[in-house]
């Protein structure tokens, strides 16, 4: 099994470090265009959530992307250093009184891109899974 990991501080504006880091996964591991985008859209979600809902924007709090291979599927590791959260209780975004809410859409996103979603950690880590073909 082949891994790569990076850690980031808190900062929105880090987000182009991890697409950075996708964008290498997609030339070393030769990922194909549809995988691809939805492994990009999904993980830098995840990291942002991790940075402002995780480590609530602080700056001395990092967040860490892990990604695992095998020959037949890619696990993403994102883990932050806030308190956690109850991810058995969130709210379905797609209910009516939740559609105009801004928020609570990323991990129904996540759960829609991904082959597999597990959080881990009280919620501080989640791996999202993607089947290589």
């Amino acid at each position: 099994m082949d891994s790569i990991q990076i850690q980031i501080p808190s900062l929105s504006e880090n987000i182009r470090i991890v697409e950075s880091f996708i964008d290498n996964a997609k030339e070393r591991f030769h990922l194909d265009d549809d995988i691809y985008g939805n492994i990009m859209i999904a993980v830098t979600e995840s990291v942002n959530n991790a940075i402002v809902h995780g480590n609530q924007k602080a700056s001395d709090k990092n967040v860490s992307l892990k990604l695992n291979v095998d020959e037949n599927m890619l696990r993403f590791t994102i883990s932050d250093e806030g308190t956690g959260f109850d991810y058995n209780d969130l709210p379905d975004p797609t209910s009516p009184e939740n559609l105009d809410k801004p928020g609570g859409r990323g991990i129904f996103l996540m759960k829609n891109l991904c082959d597999e979603v597990h959080f881990e950690d009280e919620g501080r880590a989640v791996s999202l899974v993607f089947y290589l073909n």
